[in-house]
């Protein structure tokens, strides 16, 4: 590929590289060796255990953000029952070693890269979809490939160089077209460090984020009854001695009413002042210039395959016709409802085969239990106040992932193309 303009000095450097050369501008070729890959599918990999690891483009995509940990990350491994495979231990992954994901649907996907660390005593081989790059001539730094490909620089190249219609593939032959523009190896190591270290915290953020999501999981399962009970698992201590919850039914703790259909040409994509929120039957639609309800009230997509999802609305805002407005009957808590919607699963009650659906008289005769609606509001608060840490917290991981990028963006140069 030819560079017509290159600006090969980022913005920001760590001091003592300040007055330092411009990044040196090389051929793919003249950094990495390309290896040989597999094409094995996934029903001939093995999910349990195994001597040789493979890594799939899938787990490019779902799993990693820009390193591989070999000890520690779980990928599939080569089933060697059902297949003949044979691998040359050159082929074999060594640290530093970056892998490629050559197909994506996304176009901010394709050629995603990650770069193979503390790989030790074990195997790893690249898997279906993947292109294998090995460093040349201990030009890099183990640890800084993985952000080398995450620079704007190469990632503007890899998109420009990847073709398809609904799927976008990157070849072998169009990834060695393109440039790269590197440091010397100290102000890699540099870079690295500073990149891992804020890695490391957004994945020690996201591991905590996923254990409070998990204790949410098993706290609402115990604080409502379960299938053929009438007392929950876990009771607050004022309630030990209450009576055991009411069997009900949906219909006699709130009312469902589908919202007002809205022409697809009256729903706009960006928020602005004048305009409120427009939920339909997956959750928010865009915005319109009317509302139907103003208050707070769980919503139930009705439509659809992901019909029975509930979303808790707070303010002025507009249901479609896809969505069933919920109010609270008397002595109902509106907080206590959401949960009790939300672990009741509606979607296994939808009908329908093309175009799943949920009914209100379907809905209506759905069983749950009520306690006093003290002990509601008790339940509501508790997990409320979870789901405001977990919202901090996902709030906080989006913040540190923006301040990444922004980081990416000053410690690389930009380049042009």
């Amino acid at each position: 590929m030819k560079t017509n303009k290159v600006m090969a000095v980022p913005k920001l450097r760590f001091p003592g590289f300040e007055s330092d050369e411009t990044w040196e501008l090389s051929n793919f070729n003249n950094v990495y060796d390309l290896k040989i890959t597999n094409s094995l599918s996934r029903a001939k990999l093995n999910y349990d255990e195994g001597d040789i690891k493979n890594i799939h483009y899938g787990d490019i995509h779902t799993k990693f953000s820009s390193t591989f940990n070999v000890e520690k990350e779980e990928v599939p491994y080569i089933n060697e029952e059902k297949t003949s495979f044979k691998c040359e231990v050159d082929d074999f992954c060594i640290e530093g070693d970056i892998v490629l994901a050559d197909a994506s649907e996304d176009i901010k996907d394709i050629g995603k890269a990650i770069e193979i660390t503390n790989i030790s005593h074990e195997k790893v081989v690249c898997g279906l979809h993947t292109i294998h790059a090995r460093p040349k001539q201990n030009k890099l730094y183990v640890g800084f490939g993985a952000y080398l490909f995450q620079s704007s620089f190469i990632r503007k190249q890899i998109q420009l160089e990847s073709q398809g219609a609904k799927v976008l593939g990157l070849s072998k032959g169009r990834l060695e077209k393109i440039s790269l523009l590197i440091p010397k190896k100290q102000e890699q190591q540099k870079i690295a460090d500073c990149l891992s270290s804020l890695d490391a915290l957004i994945k020690a953020e996201s591991e905590h984020l996923d254990a409070l999501k998990s204790h949410k999981t098993g706290l609402l399962q115990k604080l409502f009854p379960a299938d053929g009970e009438t007392v929950p698992k876990f009771r607050f201590g004022e309630f030990k001695d209450d009576e055991d919850w009411e069997v009900s039914s949906l219909s006699k703790v709130c009312e469902m009413k589908a919202g007002d259909f809205v022409q697809a040409s009256e729903i706009h994509d960006v928020s602005q002042n004048d305009l409120y929120p427009c939920y339909g039957g997956n959750g928010l639609r865009g915005f319109t210039d009317s509302y139907t309800h103003d208050g707070v009230f769980p919503l139930i997509g009705r439509q659809g395959a992901l019909c029975g999802n509930i979303n808790l609305i707070k303010g002025q805002f507009h249901a479609t016709e896809h969505a069933l407005v919920c109010t609270p009957k008397p002595n109902i808590d509106v907080i206590w409802l959401y949960y009790q919607l939300v672990l009741l699963d509606l979607n296994k009650y939808a009908t329908g085969q093309a175009q799943p659906g949920l009914s209100v008289k379907n809905l209506n005769d759905i069983p749950c239990k009520v306690p006093l609606l003290l002990e509601q509001r008790k339940i509501a608060d508790c997990l409320s106040s979870l789901d405001n840490l977990i919202q901090f917290k996902a709030d906080k991981i989006k913040a540190l992932r923006y301040h990444k990028q922004g980081l990416m963006q000053q410690l690389f140069p930009e380049g042009g193309i």
